[in-house]
């Protein structure tokens, strides 16, 4: 595997200074040796090639710009990255190859998964990552923000099996409410995988997660019914501790003597009245208690 290098070029404002001073001197030496007065062949040729060894000179200046990376490669051999910002002069027989080292994110497609139950689901992620390693970046892969976009979308995937959409029967993570701990599995996950082109994954975070069309509406209506089941389970759990409540103090203070059939009738009404959904309507007893 190929490892980034860096390798610092020169000053490119004292490269070019010197190379339009050699340029200004070429000329001259060009119009000397061709003055009518006094020719000198070899003052012409020494100026011609001066003026092109200053032209070729030139080409070696390039501009590096924050955040940003040069690769360096001498007839195809790597030689180096140069990440110091500014003005710079290289061999002119090196080729330039410009590598962005900005913060970059992107939105993966929504993807169509079965969930750890088997359930189809809609899933996308968003993914900050940055270029770590320009050697890497540039000559491992292909094409490094393709091959980061095709590895997200299989980790994506991969994660979406390993969980279940809702944290039922007794799952301790699910898509649904465990959104960290499965955007760090998905980091972890795409990290792996892109770590040889040289990118590093800043974040990944779930940006779009829903029951696929074809099964919303059932998994919605049994949604609706766990959800009245609980809230009718602590809706009984209070009317019991309240019947309770009322049967120990009309004990204690001695309001009332009831026997069992009485009790059970009491308590019938109680709960009658505390679960309810709808307003009771009472029914007055003007007769004698028994």
């Amino acid at each position: 595997m190929i490892v980034e290098k860096l390798k610092p070029q020169k000053r490119g404002w004292v490269v070019i200074g010197l190379d339009v001073l050699a340029f200004l001197i070429s000329i001259f030496l060009f119009f000397t040796g061709i003055s009518k007065n006094q020719p000198q062949m070899i003052l012409t040729v020494i100026g011609i090639i001066g003026v092109a060894s200053c032209i070729f000179i030139s080409k070696g200046l390039f501009t590096v710009e924050p955040n940003e990376a040069i690769v360096l490669l001498f007839f195809g051999k790597y030689v180096g990255t140069e990440k110091n910002t500014g003005f710079r002069w290289c061999n002119p027989f090196y080729t330039l190859k410009k590598i962005s080292l900005r913060v970059r994110n992107f939105e993966s497609e929504k993807l169509k998964v079965n969930d750890k139950k088997g359930n189809p689901i809609d899933i996308s992620a968003i993914v900050v990552w940055e270029v770590e390693d320009t050697a890497a970046a540039e000559f491992e892969v292909e094409d490094f923000q393709s091959y980061v976009h095709f590895q997200t979308e299989s980790a994506v995937r991969h994660v979406a099996k390993s969980y279940p959409y809702d944290d039922t029967e007794g799952e301790s993570i699910s898509l649904r409410s465990s959104t960290d701990e499965v955007s760090e599995h998905i980091k972890q996950e795409i990290q792996e995988t892109v770590k040889s082109a040289g990118t590093n994954i800043i974040e990944a975070r779930i940006n779009h997660l829903a029951y696929s069309p074809e099964i919303a509406q059932a998994m919605l209506q049994r949604q609706q019914a766990e959800a009245i089941i609980d809230a009718r389970g602590k809706i009984v759990d209070g009317a019991v501790g309240m019947v309770e409540m009322a049967l120990m103090r009309l004990k204690n203070e001695g309001v009332i003597e009831l026997d069992e059939e009485r009790k059970a009738n009491m308590v019938s009404n109680l709960m009658l009245v505390l679960c309810s959904d709808k307003d009771v309507q009472p029914i007055v007893n003007t007769g004698s208690l028994y």
